[in-house]
């Protein structure tokens, strides 16, 4: 079994592999894990193009779900985004806070944090920064933002309590999220657990929904709720890679089920017991 050191340095990798592909040649979706068919594209993402702020070159077709349309971000906001990437999230956030809001873009990749300043350079965008840094461990002072979103992330993150801890540190008291994320009913079969694409592709690092869920109330947000779900279907080409065929009709005839969703969750403006705001 890999060290949560191990897991880390095999994501940094694979995505600073994707980020370095050119754009038209680049077959990795969130689950885009090598030798994957031309389905993969739309295993998990969604369609951003009718978001106002979209911009194409950013949107490497990593993400779950969209949950910049679900966050509920207004004028002058100031919005974090854990694991930017090329900058999708980043822009259309963005669009929503204006120019008096601040965006900021988390994520530990180098080549990713690379690519998504030039796309804010290229655009002129002076109000959205990115920095490196890792989300368990933020490089982020507390209570400075309003809305934190993030698209298919905490799955890739061996230590999720720790996400959820730091996520509440840096929202302002009164502050929420919306986070898209792949979460499991069910347990996978040995042979896509154990397979180090298959962490990087955003599905052997997910967990069960209902410790997911619990998770966000056991660090003190409230008004949780799941915004968007939906089934994610990983088709048999792929599984076939992990799978014999015997085992990937178990599977797929199992009760298992992979799902993204998106959940919203709100930091409360008085905090119990005392200090824990701070």
């Amino acid at each position: 079994m890999a060290t949560e050191q191990e897991l880390k340095e095999l994501v940094r990798q694979k995505y600073s592999d994707i980020a370095l592909q050119d754009k038209d040649t680049n077959a990795a979706s969130c689950c885009g894990a090598g030798g994957c068919s031309t389905e993969v594209y739309n295993i998990m993402s969604d369609d951003y193009t009718t978001l106002e702020g979209y911009h194409a070159d950013a949107d490497l077709g990593l993400g779950c779900g969209l949950p910049t349309q679900f966050a509920r971000i207004q004028k002058g906001d100031t919005v974090i985004d854990l694991g930017s990437g090329a900058g999708n999230d980043c822009f259309i956030a963005r669009n929503e806070t204006g120019e008096t809001g601040k965006v900021i873009g988390i994520d530990f990749t180098p080549a990713m944090i690379d690519k998504a300043r030039n796309n804010a350079t290229a655009r002129g965008f002076s109000n959205v920064d990115f920095i490196q840094g890792d989300i368990e461990n933020m490089p982020l002072a507390a209570n400075i933002a309003d809305v934190v979103v993030s698209n298919c992330v905490l799955n890739l993150v061996p230590n999720k309590d720790a996400v959820l801890k730091e996520i509440f540190r840096v929202l302002k008291p009164g502050g929420h999220f919306s986070i898209s994320d792949i979460v499991l009913e069910g347990d996978l079969p040995a042979g896509i657990q154990q397979a180090a694409e298959m962490y990087a592709g955003c599905v052997a690092g997910a967990i069960q929904k209902e410790v997911y869920l619990q998770l966000i109330h056991t660090n003190g947000f409230t008004q949780v709720t799941v915004q968007k779900e939906k089934v994610i279907t990983i088709p048999d080409d792929i599984l076939s890679s992990y799978l014999s065929a015997e085992q990937i009709t178990a599977f797929n005839n199992s009760s298992t089920g992979i799902y993204s969703i998106t959940v919203y969750a709100e930091k409360p403006e008085a905090c119990c017991p005392p200090g824990c705001c701070k």
